[in-house]
């Protein structure tokens, strides 16, 4: 490499690096993102750059003169997110060069997700890269690493057999709700939220044939339109409380920046229902549920962190395919750093 050669760093953390926890604490808020992606800017220290922001990871991928660029972008973390360095230190994901372009296409790919082989990380690369290139913070060396690394992720879905199977949270968590009931023709089921999760989650319930699912999300119409297509009931996001008394799973999935089932709100609906016991699954982070709900007597609460390591069963099956999905990416990122690097 020569010495005017550009340089790729690649700085944050994820669920290889930290617990549930710590996602939580170092998840960027739009504002905080718009804040970095501003300090970043009139830093100088790097030419390029962007911002992956999902609820497993934060990842900041940069473009600049010189390696030591990434000891200033976690610096520039550290001092937003009001953490010292050495604590960031112990649970940050720091790369360079061919490494931070093969992560990103193992990431693109769904290779580096808690599902391996889902989907949903593609659109929210495709997301992230889009944002910046609105922004304008990049350029050469990240447009065509990117672009490689989207269509490097379309190639392996069509040359393998990664995305067979359960493979993202929201059929892992309807699967997980049938192994504890049997079957879900008699269950009550209430999904809290109304997104992209929340209706992978319906049509998951919908195959089970669930007994009954209603809706709760802070914006009514979007409730409103998911009960119609999927037959389900509506109930006002205020009255969050009484649901509790009657569902049997409560799966959830907002966005918003705290619980909107909070420990105490369960504990009142239990004594309502005390010989029943309570399924809540939460799909978000920041955390939908708070965790001292799983304290209280026949409350099972189960997290994102659950959920993948009941998912490994089904990575066991597709070990191959997932072997063969790395070294395909690997060859191609390896190929575009040298061209790009002029090695």
């Amino acid at each position: 490499m020569t010495p005017s050669s550009p340089q790729l760093v690649l700085v944050g953390t994820s669920h290889h690096t930290a617990p549930i926890e710590w996602r939580e604490r170092l998840a960027l808020s739009a504002e905080k993102q718009a804040a970095l992606a501003a300090s970043l800017r009139a830093g100088g220290r790097v030419t390029e750059f962007c911002i992956l922001n999902t609820c497993n990871r934060v990842e900041i991928y940069a473009a600049a003169a010189d390696a030591a660029a990434g000891a200033h972008v976690a610096s520039e973390f550290c001092r937003l997110q009001e953490l010292p360095p050495e604590t960031f230190a112990a649970v940050a994901l720091q790369q360079a060069n061919t490494d931070a372009v093969v992560h990103l296409f193992e990431v693109a790919a769904g290779l580096d997700s808690q599902m391996v082989g889902e989907t949903e990380i593609l659109g929210q690369v495709k997301a992230a890269y889009a944002a910046a290139q609105t922004a304008g913070s990049v350029g050469t060396v990240l447009n065509r690493v990117f672009q490689k690394a989207l269509h490097s992720a379309k190639v392996v879905r069509s040359e393998t057999a990664i995305g067979e199977g359960q493979v993202s949270v929201a059929t892992v968590a309807v699967s997980l709700a049938e192994k504890i009931f049997g079957h879900l023709r008699e269950s009550r089921v209430l999904v809290v939220g109304a997104g992209d999760i929340a209706e992978k989650t319906a049509k998951a319930l919908r195959s089970r044939e669930v007994g009954g699912v209603t809706f709760a999300n802070r914006t009514s119409s979007r409730a409103e339109e998911l009960a119609r297509e999927f037959s389900g009931g509506v109930l006002p996001f205020t009255e969050l409380p009484t649901g509790l008394r009657h569902a049997d799973i409560v799966i959830c999935s907002t966005a918003a920046p705290e619980a909107v089932v909070t420990a105490s709100v369960v504990h009142e609906a239990m004594h309502a229902r005390p010989s029943r016991p309570l399924f809540l699954i939460d799909l978000a982070l920041p955390r939908d549920i708070e965790p001292g709900a799983a304290s209280l007597p026949n409350v099972f609460v189960y997290n994102l962190d659950d959920l993948a390591r009941l998912a490994e069963e089904n990575i066991a099956l597709r070990r191959a395919e997932i072997d063969r999905a790395r070294q395909l990416v690997s060859g191609r990122a390896h190929a575009i750093w040298q061209k790009i690097a002029g090695t």
